[in-house]
């Protein structure tokens, strides 16, 4: 009997909450009408931002794609001879090939700013214009990226990075292993550290110091043994230190 009274009770509160419920609503029924429109015309701007900027994103990824291929493209004059030319863009200089890489690289950045891609294309366009020799405007946008809020982030590192080469091809040799050792010792340089100790000891070669860039070498064979650059970091460590010569 009481689970019976039990049940009675449950259904007659669900029979009371519909009825307030229906009463509600035919009182207030403009303002029902209203919120659901409200509610319908802000589902269908969220969708429609949603399809814009998916839209958006592909053809950033599209532009993208076009710019690379011609920044990777070959140059008539470095192939071998004989050699069939790989399908897509040959360019006559590696000069004519970075201007139009950067030059759309440019408009990638210009147009999509706003995404990753966008960001991904200012770093390649400092890149071309390294090739170039315009070593200013290439430090300048460098420089800008290397300094955004999130150092963690792959763009900030890759450009970091690309300012100790670009340091290094002006000739500033000490400012140049000055970046790499702020590199190896930054937690938030997201890149392999086995390759900045290769471009540091390397360089550390270029500016005459034997002893530092030794030891460079040894922290690769010593740190990263499985590294693909171990083998190499040996001999050249071996040979440094008077040793057997180094090949290669």
């Amino acid at each position: 009997m009481k689970r019976e009274l039990k049940k009675q009770i449950k259904q007659d509160e669900l029979v009371s909450g519909f009825q307030q419920a229906s009463r509600w609503t035919t009182a207030h029924g403009s303002e029902v009408k209203v919120t659901a429109a409200v509610v319908a015309v802000v589902a269908l701007a969220a969708f429609g931002v949603t399809t814009y900027l998916g839209h958006r994103r592909s053809e950033a990824e599209r532009a993208f794609a076009t710019a690379l291929d011609t920044f990777h493209a070959p140059v008539s004059t470095e192939l071998p001879e004989g050699f069939e030319p790989p399908p897509g863009p040959v360019f006559a200089s590696a000069a004519e090939k970075n201007r139009k890489a950067a030059a759309q690289f440019d408009e990638v950045a210009r147009k999509y700013g706003s995404f990753d891609t966008g960001r991904r294309a200012r770093y390649y366009a400092a890149l071309a214009r390294m090739d170039l020799g315009e070593y200013d405007p290439a430090e300048k946008s460098l420089s800008e990226i290397a300094a955004q809020r999130d150092r963690g982030a792959l763009e900030a590192s890759l450009a970091r990075l690309a300012l100790a080469d670009l340091h290094r091809r002006r000739g500033l040799l000490d400012k140049a292993i000055e970046d790499y050792r702020h590199l190896i010792d930054d937690s938030s340089f997201v890149l392999p550290r086995d390759h900045v100790l290769l471009e540091l000891a390397s360089t550390l070669e270029a500016a005459r110091r034997p002893v530092e860039a030794g030891a460079a070498y040894r922290r690769i064979v010593e740190e990263f043994p499985g590294s693909v650059y171990a083998a190499e970091a040996r001999r050249r460590a071996d040979y440094l230190a008077g040793g057997s010569p180094a090949r290669g």
